[in-house]
Order: structure tokens, then sequence, then C-alpha cells
């Protein structure tokens, strides 16, 4: 393997997945590809749906053969032609994200399972007046809408206080629809959008202390209610490492800098906040023996030293912006030296500005057990941005 590299492990995957599954008995779980549909490949089998939010996600899906009774088609600007291929292809569920939707969905002229997307007060989903009108109407305007339920997510990293709100906007909304239109869903579709701690050392700990936390209350709700759970970030955060090699190193101004092939166009954890944080990052020593591949094998053991200095990591990016850590407690770092940064499952490889300059998009490893697997070679830039030049 050369650097700058992502490998992705389906077995630590599987394990989140079935985390959440133990956790939540009994509650279906969809999995949000926007996070990483490299994951595709390799679905756990606790795992019900998948939700593509585009047409480009549904292209990947239909590449990969992930049966279309296992999609939910989420998102917003959804034209004729997307709902069209989607119906085509068989889609398990669409998602409506307002009036407009709805209208589009009815000219398809079959029924069409469909989950109301109620708003958390931004520009996805409708209101519940909408909600209303559409349910109310379903007969006469909207016949060829099989409306099953509805769908709620209002955003990431979000603390058990935040989660307690979201469930008890679902509660009125359900309370008000029965009271007006004597409507019950058969189908909830709800994103708690669970904290992923990128900078605590006891992250894992830490997660699934959030995880039962949230547990008591979603399966409190789900008691009552026919309800699912999607999951991006908090399903694949743990389950991806980036690889990234020291090219240069030197000091100045009091400040160790080192700059490494990879960079911000490569590494995205959450909120564009990391420079001012510490990540989980394991060094191993360009002087040591070693390989990516054994790392990953857990047949070498990461470099450790007493010693240990500050340093400022920088990427390969022509911007002050690239700076992944301002200041970070390491082993004494040289060129060549190979920097881990763990956690970088979710977003990283899809959310981050990998068109930016021109570098090359980073290779792509899967590892199941002691097997790892190229899954997509270095891409150059350059060629797609020369793309109409």
């Amino acid at each position: 393997m050369n650097t700058p590299c992502y490998v992705f492990d389906f077995d630590q995957f599987e394990k989140r997945a079935n985390d959440i599954a133990n956790a939540l008995p009994g509650i279906p779980l969809t999995y949000s590809i926007k996070a990483n549909p490299f994951l595709l490949n390799d679905l756990p089998e606790v795992i019900r749906h998948v939700e593509v939010c585009s047409p480009g996600e549904l292209e990947i899906c239909k590449e990969l053969n992930v049966p279309g009774e296992k999609i939910i088609y989420s998102g917003v600007v959804k034209e004729q032609e997307d709902i069209h291929e989607a119906l085509t292809y068989g889609v398990d569920i669409i998602t409506c994200e307002s009036l407009r939707h709805a209208a589009l969905i009815q000219q398809e002229n079959v029924k069409v399972k469909t989950i109301l997307r109620l708003t958390s007060g931004n520009q996805f989903g409708m209101s519940i007046e909408d909600i209303e009108y559409i349910i109310e109407n379903k007969d006469d305007f909207f016949n060829n809408l099989d409306v099953i339920g509805l769908h709620f997510y209002s955003g990431t990293q979000k603390n058990l206080k935040k989660i307690i709100r979201d469930i008890e906007k679902i509660e009125k909304a359900l309370i008000y629809l029965k009271t007006k239109l004597e409507y019950e869903p058969s189908f909830i579709e709800y994103g708690p959008g669970l904290c992923v701690e990128y900078f605590k050392e006891n992250n894992e700990e830490l997660e699934l202390k959030h995880l039962k936390e949230a547990a008591a209350i979603i399966n409190k709700f789900a008691a009552k209610h026919p309800l699912g759970i999607e999951m991006g970030r908090f399903l694949a955060a743990s389950c991806g490492t980036f690889f990234t090699k020291v090219m240069d190193a030197k000091s100045s101004m009091d400040t160790n800098y080192v700059l490494i092939d990879g960079g911000i166009h490569h590494v995205n954890y959450y909120g564009q906040k990391m420079a001012m944080e510490v990540p989980n990052i394991n060094v191993i020593s360009e002087g040591y023996r070693y390989s990516i591949e054994a790392l990953c094998l857990n047949k070498n053991e990461v470099h450790e030293e007493d010693k240990k200095s500050a340093y400022c990591i920088c990427g390969s990016l022509c911007t002050v912006a690239d700076v992944l850590v301002r200041e970070a407690e390491l082993p004494e770092l040289n060129v060549g030296d190979v920097l881990c940064f763990e956690r970088c499952g979710a977003y990283s490889v899809t959310e981050a500005p990998a068109l930016f300059l021109s570098r090359e998009l980073p290779s792509i490893y899967t590892k199941r057990g002691d097997e790892i697997t190229l899954v997509r070679d270095v891409i150059k830039a350059s060629a797609i941005n020369l793309k109409g030049l």
C-alpha cells in the first residue's frame, strides 16, 4: 500500500451494526450510504435497508446489485425522471420532502410506498400542515401514494437531550394526525444522529454509553409505534483508518511543522473544527520495518516513545486552511513516518474537498479478517478537472 490511502474494516463495521441491533432489538436498521458507499460490498445481515439520497447514489446501488427492496430513496430535489428510475429499479420506499414531491410521485400512476418527511425546522421535510394536506387528500389528489408513515431526522452528533426532543416532536405529530385524521402510520423512520467521539481516548466506550442511553428512550417509543432507525456516521465512523506519510518537517517561530501527503481534502471529521482538536493518531516510524498491511492485521506494533514533542500537522494543499491538527503531542517525527488517523470511516472519503488543487484521490482498501482488498486505485484529480477545458 502507498499513502495516502483509506482502509475500511468490515469486521468493525459489522460489530458496530450488531451493537446497535442488540441495543435496539426488533427495530429495523437502515444504513445511510452517504456516510461511506464503499461499505456496500459487505453489508451486515442486521441492516434491513440502505438509504440513498441522490440519483448518483442510486446508480452506485444498481452497479453493485443492491436489491431494490433494500433501498429507501430519500433526499431533496428528486425530479420526475429520478422517481421513475427508482421505481423502475424497484426501490422499497420513497420519501416525500414537499407537496411538489407528492405531485411528482402521483404522476407515476402506480402505487408507491411513501414516507412523508416532517421538518425539524430547516430546508428538509414539510410542515405538519403540508403532511396533513397530503394524508387528507390521498384518495382524491394523491391516490398513488401509499403513505405508510413519517420520516424525521434533525441532524448529527446529537446528545441525549436533543434525541428526547426529537421523540417528543414525533409524538406530538402522531397525536395530531390521529386526532385530526385518524391516521396511524405503519412505519416511522427516525435518524437519532448519535454522537461519535472523534477526539476522546476512550471513544468506543463513550459511544456505546451514548447508544445505551439513547436506546432506553428509543425502545420505549418503539414499544408504541412501528419504528425504524437510520444511521450513517455512528455506524461507519469507527471502521475507517486514513494512512498518510510525512513528506517534510521543519521548525519555524517555535512551532514544529510536519507536512503530509494527505490533508483536509482527505480527512474530515465533523464541523470543520478538527484543527483545534486532537484525534487519535498512531505513528509508524520510517526507521521501523513495517508495512501498512501488517499494521492493519495487527502484526506490527505502532511506534511509541516516552519522549514526545508538539507538532502542527499540515497537509499538501497550498492554503493556510490545510491544518489537520494545530498541536499534537507525538513521538519524534521524521520524513517517511506514517501517521494513522483513526475513525475516518464516515464522510472523510466523500465529503472532503477532494478535487481542490488537483491532488490525487487516495486509494481505498477494505479489510475482512486477514484479507485486504484494493477496491479503488489512486485517481488523478487532474483528469477530472481537465474535463471540458
